[in-house]
This record gives structure tokens, C-alpha cells and sequence, in this order.
């Protein structure tokens, strides 16, 4: 990946260099880029989010410098991406480059928090003028977090002990149209999924607590269709309610869903914050549903913002039992190679904590099980499939069972054109989405 490096700066051996962090450090990568010494701007980022300010003063002292300010561990360069250089950016452009670098942040500057965690590796770095463009791409966090923050309580193993799924893929739907159905129609649309078999389903996170819809009405009119479709079958579906609100409206709001006998309940992450989803976490007593709303304004720049990979370690520590990801084929920006970098990277230890549930959505259908599974590896997912399991042309049970079929086939290792020859719902769901990917 690198190539060059930066004049006086050595690349770090990575296994003498894990042992130097130990556990009294953080090291945050980063993409960076500027019109400047790549060397010193490493520097002035170094400085300014620990020790450092545009001058030195009186008391930033050798000692101080040693024991808090941030270090350069390496510095290599990588090619160019060729957008503009951010605004504000000073130098020549023509004379831009880019550089990953890694910075050593001593953990006594900030302790295991997550919200001073994230004001010295992702706080005011992004204003630097130096920096014509500034990611952060990933991190590496001592034991101490996870002392300080259990993450999920329940994980997979949980999710699927709750939703009766042991094994094999976990097939899942959102509600749509996401909003402006009635509670009773709503209540409609749960019993026909429940009846088809279907893992999971949740609130859109256009569905809040509005006045058309109010949370306590859906719980109302929900819990009853699953809590008799469980005393027909013995297996209850997990419906995730959106609970997002101020929180302080947050404990109120998962007791309505628990009280009325749920099992999981929605938030959407960045506009509760990490620290409210630890508020949650701590509260809670079924498991989180994270939705990552809003994740494409500090992501989608290669230039600016936080990767999947570095934001979902801190989602995760906060507390959140599942995680979308995206999915390949998908109807946004991600292509194949970020969304499975985004599941591969949800699937990895982290920190001994119970491992999170990669939640897969946005244009999934049946026609994706096979090249998922392929490229994944695993079904150890809660795939979402909205217009894919609703826009079915045979309804949206027939939409579960041609997810259900696809999946199943996937497992057993056939081949798409067998699991296309053993379902009629596959067979109708490929007529309306078009071929599936092998």
C-alpha cells in the first residue's frame, strides 16, 4: 500500500510496535492530505490534538511534551484520490499528497471515554488548515474500554436464542411503506410476515414516536399478532420499535416495548450519540438494534470524516447487539468490496466483547443470498430485505419464502440455478428484481 516514506520517520514494526502501546495507549490511522511537508503536517495534527498549539508556551515544557503530547509512530505515502482539496486548505495544490499516518495518543489524556476519546482522535483535526483532507480509518484500543464498556448483552448468541433461530441465516424485513400506515394496518402487515416465517422486523427510522403513529400505539397494536402467533407455533419473531428520541425519553420508551413484552428495541446511533446509546445499554433489557442513520455524512468523503471500520469499534463498545452494514448490490453509494470490508470488520474480536450481528440492507432481495454467502463466508447475518421481501409480486410472504429459499440453498452449497428450479418464489421474485448474482 505505501509508497514512500516520509523523510525521518521510520515504519513501525507492527509486532514490536503492538507491544509498545501496551495497554496505556490508543493509535488512530488516518488518511491525511496536504500541500505541505507530509512529515510536518503529521506533526501539526500530533500537536494540535494533544499538547501542542500554533506556538510553543510557556509551560508546554520537554517533560509535559514526553508524558501527554501525541507521537507520529509512522508515516507512508499512498497515491492521490484527485478530489479537491478541502476549503480553507492552505499550500499549493498542485503540490498536494496524501500520507496514512498513525498517531499514538497516551490513554491518560482522555481515560477509557468514548466522548473524550473521540475529542482527541476525531475532534478539531478536521478544521486544520494544514490538511487538505483528514480520515480517520481505523483504531486501536486498549483493555481499558472494554472494562469500562461491557459492550453487547446479548450479540448473536442472544439475538438468535430471542428470534428461534439457531441456525442459518436470519431473514428480516422493515415495515414499509416506512411511513403512514395506521397502527391496524401495521398490525395487518406483522401477522402476514409472522405468518410466513420471517426472523425479524423493525421500524423504519423514519418511524419515531410522531403523532400519525405514536410508539405506544404500534407496541399496542404489534405485540398482541406476535405474542399469538407464538402461542400457535412457540416461536416469536423479534420486532425492533424504534425508540429513538431525547435521552431522557430513551428508558421510558424501551419499558413501553419490555412491558408489553418485546424483544429488542431500535436506535438510531448518531442521533442518539454514543453516549446514548451506553444510557441505553445500560438500562436495557433486551437487545439493541443500532441503526447507522446518517452515517453517509461523516463517511462518504474519502477526504473528510470517520471510516466504517474505525466508527463501528465505538458503536460496538457503546453497546449495540446489531449493526448495519449495508449490503452488495445495494441502492447507495458502498460498493461490494466497502460493504463486505464493513462486515468482515463487525465479525472481528474486539476486545473479548460478545460478538455484534452484521445487519445487511438496502436493496436486498433473494437473488443476493448466493454471492453473499460466497463473498462472506458465513450466514451469521440479519439480512433486511424492505422492497425486496414487500414489493414481491406474490405479497410480502412470498417474499420472506423467496429469501428463506434462496438462503437455505446458499448454505447447502447448490448452485443459484438449482435454488431458482426448487422455488416458485424465487423464480417470481427474479421475474420482478431481474437475475440474481451467483
Amino acid at each position: 500500500m505505501a509508497s514512500k516514506i516520509a523523510p525521518g520517520i521510520a515504519p513501525v514494526k507492527s509486532g514490536a510496535d503492538r507491544a509498545e502501546t501496551g495497554p496505556q495507549h490508543v493509535v488512530a490511522t488516518y488518511h491525511i492530505e496536504t500541500s505541505l511537508d507530509l512529515q510536518h503536517a503529521a506533526e501539526v495534527l500530533a500537536g494540535e490534538q494533544s499538547t501542542g498549539t500554533f506556538i510553543r508556551v510557556a509551560r508546554e515544557s520537554d517533560e509535559l511534551r514526553s508524558r501527554f503530547a501525541a507521537q507520529v509512530v509512522d508515516l507512508a505515502e499512498i497515491p492521490l484520490t484527485g478530489a479537491s482539496p478541502l476549503p480553507g486548505a492552505v499550500g499549493d495544490p498542485a503540490k498536494r499528497r496524501r500520507a496514512q499516518v498513525r498517531l499514538r495518543f497516551p490513554l491518560s489524556n482522555f481515560g477509557a471515554s468514548l466522548p473524550n476519546l473521540q475529542a482527541a482522535v476525531a475532534g478539531n483535526l478536521f478544521e486544520i488548515k494544514e490538511l487538505a483532507g483528514i480520515k480517520l480509518v481505523d483504531l486501536d484500543l486498549p483493555e481499558a474500554f472494554a472494562e469500562r464498556y461491557p459492550g453487547p448483552a446479548f450479540g448473536l448468541a442472544g439475538t438468535r436464542r430471542l428470534m428461534s433461530r439457531p441456525s442459518g441465516a436470519m431473514i428480516g424485513t422493515i415495515i414499509k411503506p416506512s411511513i403512514g400506515l395506521s397502527p391496524e394496518e401495521l398490525a395487518e402487515v406483522v401477522a402476514e410476515l409472522a405468518g410466513a416465517g420471517v426472523d425479524f422486523m423493525k421500524d423504519d427510522e423514519l418511524q419515531g414516536n410522531g403523532p400519525s403513529a405514536p410508539l405506544a400505539e404500534r407496541v399496542r397494536a404489534v405485540m398482541p399478532v406476535l405474542k399469538r402467533h407464538a402461542d400457535r407455533t412457540g416461536v416469536m419473531p423479534m420486532y425492533a420499535f424504534n425508540i429513538t428520541d431525547d435521552i431522557g425519553r430513551l428508558e421510558a420508551n424501551h419499558d413501553l416495548v419490555v412491558e408489553a413484552g418485546g424483544t429488542c428495541v431500535m436506535a438510531c446511533i448518531n442521533m442518539i450519540g454514543l453516549s446514548g446509546v451506553e444510557f441505553l445499554r445500560r438500562h436495557a433489557s433486551v437487545p439493541i438494534h443500532g441503526h447507522r442513520a446518517m452515517f453517509g455524512a461523516i463517511s462518504r468523503s474519502d477526504q473528510l470524516g470517520f471510516s466504517f471500520r474505525a466508527w463501528q469499534k465505538l458503536a460496538r463498545l457503546s453497546g449495540v447487539d446489531h449493526l448495519h452494514t449495508n449490503g452488495i448490490s445495494n441502492k447507495f453509494y458502498e460498493n461490494d468490496s466497502e460493504v463486505l470490508d464493513s462486515i468482515a470488520a463487525v465479525r472481528e474480536p474486539l476486545l473479548g466483547q460478545s460478538p455484534t450481528v452484521p445487519v445487511l440492507s438496502s436493496g436486498q432481495w433473494a437473488g443476493l443470498a448466493h454471492a453473499t454467502y460466497a463473498a462472506t463466508g458465513t450466514d451469521d447475518l440479519l439480512i433486511l430485505a424492505g422492497g425486496g421481501i414487500h414489493g414481491h409480486p406474490d405479497g410480502p410472504a412470498a417474499g420472506v419464502r423467496s429469501m428463506r429459499a434462496a438462503w437455505d440453498s446458499a448454505r447447502r452449497g447448490e448452485a443459484t440455478a438449482t435454488a431458482l428450479a426448487g422455488s416458485a418464489d424465487f423464480r417470481r421474485a427474479a421475474e420482478t428484481f431481474g437475475a440474481p448474482r451467483g
